[in-house]
């Protein structure tokens, strides 16, 4: 059972990172090319607008600062935990030396 609920809140964590990046994207593509970016792409900036505009610049902030604390965290507990190691300079390559 515990590794069933691990299964699914990893995929769970998966969907809302997938989820993020394509609103992000969305933003990208409307920051690029304005108004021409089509009806779907300038309501999703529309209503990110509306959302950080009555969310307050405070709030967003320390939301922003909380989520790169998280995703800090998050990629050096994967690296400790037996994540690939650290690739060599090619230059340390060269010269044998680890």
């Amino acid at each position: 059972m515990d590794k069933f609920v691990a299964t699914a809140k990893r995929a769970l964590w998966d969907f809302v990172e997938l989820a993020f990046l394509l609103v992000l994207s969305l933003v990208l593509i409307f920051l690029l090319l304005g108004q021409n970016a089509g009806p779907y792409v300038t309501s999703v900036a529309d209503n990110v607008t509306k959302f950080a505009a009555s969310a307050g610049a405070g709030l967003l902030g320390a939301l922003i600062v909380l989520a790169i604390v998280f995703l800090v965290l998050r990629r050096m507990g994967s690296a400790l935990a037996g994540g690939s190691p650290p690739v060599q300079s090619t230059a340390r390559r060269r010269q044998g030396t680890r």
